[in-house]
């Protein structure tokens, strides 16, 4: 994904349940985890199906990659492209970062996307109260992580749910 297909995916963001950021976001984004940016067209049109951003970050055993939004076009869903997004982020992750686990955090109301992450391994770690602040209205996030193989092999101890919600500025990274 590059920074002129912004111009491109209106289509895939306007789904009350995609956020959408600033240019200076995902600028930040584009030059400082390349790697992580992915777009997906359909060939014969090229019309943007969905995409990825994220990036790596955390010290320790909290080193993680951390999707910041992923989402797929209405016309294009469960057709497995969610899937292949996830896992490309899982590979870059291990691959290239060696991190200890993926993270992101989801709407508790969207049952579609958590059961998608479900069913790709992606457990609930934790509930940050408010976290998704509207105008009218706030709503909980679910935190959802999956080891990494760097984690899968020793305690997988960033894995291990949460029992206390927290709230947003309690977050150790942003």
């Amino acid at each position: 994904m590059s920074f002129t297909d912004l111009m491109t995916f209106n289509s895939v963001n306007f789904d009350h349940l995609t956020e959408t950021y600033g240019t200076n976001f995902y600028g930040q984004y584009f030059t400082t985890w390349p790697e992580y940016q992915r777009a997906a067209f359909h060939g014969p049109t090229g019309v943007m199906m969905g995409y990825m951003i994220g990036k790596a970050e955390g010290e320790g055993e909290d080193w993680h990659g951390h999707v910041s939004a992923v989402t797929v076009a209405p016309s294009f869903r469960r057709t497995g492209l969610g899937r292949k997004i996830m896992d490309d982020m899982e590979t870059v992750t291990a691959a290239v970062h060696d991190a200890y686990f993926v993270d992101l955090f989801v709407r508790e109301s969207n049952v579609i996307a958590k059961e998608m992450y479900k069913a790709l391994g992606y457990i609930v770690y934790r509930t940050v109260l408010g976290y998704y602040r509207d105008p009218k209205r706030s709503e909980n996030a679910l935190d959802m992580r999956k080891a990494m193989p760097r984690n899968a092999t020793r305690s997988k101890s960033s894995v291990i749910p949460l029992e206390k919600p927290i709230r947003p500025e309690q977050l150790e990274w942003h």
